[in-house]
């Protein structure tokens, strides 16, 4: 038995598609796969209890290491007895490395070859990451699955640049793994980072494999780039992933990208994109996209989606539902943020059965032939 923190089996693979259906074991539990996982970004999935997520089936949550060492800061949540005890969740937890979020601060930060000069984006102060400070805020956080400090480059941009900026990414991962205190404990990934440029992501690879992580992550998509471009990068690179070890896509949470990205071999998936559109009364359904503020829903008692079993769907109308969005009443948020995560998470369930009956291809057609992706003009999140 392998004494590593993070251990991926492979259950089975699609004869149809080749996606993988698998089991990742962490300290806090296992996980079956390909999975999306919750982000609770401040500790917390917003507007959810941890008893509802397990309720729905979320076996993994993710957190943000940036937004946390900010508030309530890193030495708080050690004290606490770590993240999954200041927060009361007893599953496993992702945190990211806060390199995305420092990056999406582009007028405000200045990159070097020891970190990054940056702004606090809530007052202002003056504030410095490395590699070095991104494993000791997540060891600090106790997460099951770390992440190793990258630059997320924009889309597009230009081959030099990206070329600089994965060679960066690489002398980077190096520092991670030598500041990683708890290598027993928590699990460090790889980000593979390269954008659209092929050669550029088998460099990021070839680099990342060579320092044996227990699992490695594609960044740099869902940052703007169109959804083919996202489905060729993927083609090319997740054969150049380790397949005895868990694949992530990183910031990727739309029905389409999904299964999308399963078919072409992911793993594991996280994005704010359901609770940030729940909250503006947009859901997930099996017949598409809804916008229960619509007035057309204000007489309409029946359930969000009649093929959902979820605690909304089955106890609330859209017409109340729509009522409690139009008044900013917080139980109204609370039940769309429940319906599309577990939308999202039920997509998944299906997902992982279709994997097991080797049909994930017709999966996905029926799939995309019901909720409306295969129109010219469908209306995408």
């Amino acid at each position: 038995m392998s004494t590593l923190p993070i251990r991926y089996e492979l259950i089975k693979t699609c004869k149809q598609t080749g996606a993988r259906l698998g089991i990742v074991h962490t300290p806090h539990g296992s996980f079956e796969t390909p999975v999306f996982m919750p982000v609770g970004t401040l500790a917390t999935v917003k507007t959810m209890s941890p008893e509802e997520l397990k309720e729905m089936g979320a076996g993994i949550i993710l957190s943000n290491t940036y937004h946390l060492w900010l508030r309530p800061g890193n030495e708080i949540v050690k004290e606490a007895g770590g993240l999954h005890k200041f927060m009361n969740w007893d599953r496993a937890i992702l945190t990211d490395s806060g390199g995305f979020q420092v990056f999406s601060l582009s007028d405000m930060r200045t990159i070097e070859e020891e970190g990054v000069h940056f702004r606090n984006h809530l007052n202002g102060d003056k504030l410095f990451l490395s590699p070095e400070k991104a494993m000791q805020i997540q060891n600090d956080l106790g997460s099951d699955i770390m992440m190793a400090f990258d630059e997320c480059p924009p889309y597009p941009a230009e081959y030099d640049y990206m070329k600089k900026s994965v060679e960066r990414t690489s002398r980077w991962a190096e520092r991670c793994l030598k500041a990683h205190k708890r290598p027993s404990e928590q699990g460090l990934f790889g980000i593979i980072q390269g954008g659209e440029y092929e050669e550029l992501r088998k460099q990021s690879a070839k680099d990342l494999v060579s320092l044996d992580f227990p699992g490695y992550a594609v960044g740099g998509l869902s940052v703007g780039e169109p959804k083919d471009v996202m489905n060729r990068v993927l083609e090319f690179t997740t054969p150049l992933m380790p397949a005895h070890k868990p694949r992530y896509l990183m910031g990727v949470g739309s029905p389409d990208s999904l299964i999308d990205g399963a078919i072409r071999g992911i793993d594991m998936f996280d994005c704010v994109l359901p609770t940030r559109i729940a909250r503006n009364g947009t859901l997930m359904t099996s017949e598409g996209r809804l916008v229960v503020k619509n007035a057309k829903y204000a007489r309409d008692f029946g359930p969000l989606d009649e093929n959902c079993d979820c605690y909304t769907c089955r106890n609330y109308s859209r017409a109340y539902i729509r009522h409690l969005i139009k008044c900013d009443e917080t139980l109204g948020l609370r039940l769309t943020s429940y319906h599309n995560l577990y939308f999202l998470v039920n997509l998944m369930k299906n997902v992982r059965q279709a994997i097991r009956e080797d049909r994930l291809g017709d999966f996905r057609d029926e799939f995309f032939e019901k909720y409306g992706f295969n129109k010219p003009n469908a209306k995408n999140f």
